[in-house]
């Protein structure tokens, strides 16, 4: 079983740092055309195509606000422009966080959160079907705060499980045109999304988590996608995977 992508082509939303950047590029690495993602950080989205290109690999940038609501279809219009006819991997990555009491999380933090990590990642799937097809692998980004109660992110955390019903959904729909819809679900992670892992208590408090006492990096998530997007994950559909060092066993 392989994890070769040359000849393909991928998608990964939110890719200008973090665990989008990490999986850009692994993806590159393994031969894939990599179209990177940003909202609004051009430099760094920049800086992830120059290293590709770099190392000899193909990627090119495309912008998009995924918390507008035509976002995703902008995204998905650039998509199909320089795809063509067909897109090989999605990795809707992109994703905002909240860490907030109940009593402090306000409509505009809910709604914002729900149109980034739900809706954006729906109506892109929407958006690009007539690109996706046999063998094309889609992967969304869950989190460890779907299952567990971790910190005050109960807003997010709901984001999150919406993205695990949405897996078992777009696979059961998805699998008879060939299509793979998976999910990761990472935990503690030190990225700037979850920058308190840099701090001594937060790291004290994520290994107190883990099974796995070290603090996660990106390339640890990056492999994950690697593997679900490749054909070495071919007969894996409407799974989420847990990628979290064995957090709250």
């Amino acid at each position: 079983m392989s994890t070769n992508l040359d000849g393909k082509t991928a998608l990964v939303t939110g890719a200008s740092r973090g665990i989008g950047r990490a999986t850009a590029l692994v993806l590159a690495a393994a031969g894939a055309r990599v179209l990177v993602h940003f909202g609004s950080d051009e430099q760094a989205a920049n800086s992830v195509v120059e290293t590709i290109r770099a190392a000899g690999g193909l990627a090119d940038k495309v912008a998009a606000d995924l918390s507008a609501a035509n976002g995703p279809h902008e995204l998905a219009r650039q998509v199909r422009t320089l795809a063509g006819d067909r897109l090989d991997i999605l990795v809707a990555n992109a994703g905002i966080s909240k860490n907030a009491p109940i009593e402090e999380t306000t409509v505009e933090d809910f709604d914002r959160l729900f149109a980034v990590n739900v809706r954006a990642p729906y109506f892109l799937v929407q958006q690009l079907l007539p690109v996706l097809g046999v063998g094309s692998s889609v992967v969304l980004l869950s989190s460890l705060a779907a299952r567990s109660a971790v910190g005050n992110l109960s807003a997010y955390a709901a984001t999150k499980g919406a993205i695990d019903t949405l897996v078992t959904h777009f696979a059961a729909l998805l699998g008879e045109r060939g299509i793979r819809v998976n999910a990761i679900a990472p935990g503690v992670v030190e990225t700037d999304m979850s920058n308190f892992a840099r701090t001594d208590a937060g790291r004290e408090f994520t290994l107190s988590l883990q099974a796995l006492k070290r603090v996660a990096q990106p390339d640890d998530i990056a492999g994950a996608a690697l593997f679900l997007a490749s054909d070495a994950a071919r007969w894996v559909t409407g799974d989420t995977l847990r990628v979290d060092g064995g957090s709250k066993l």
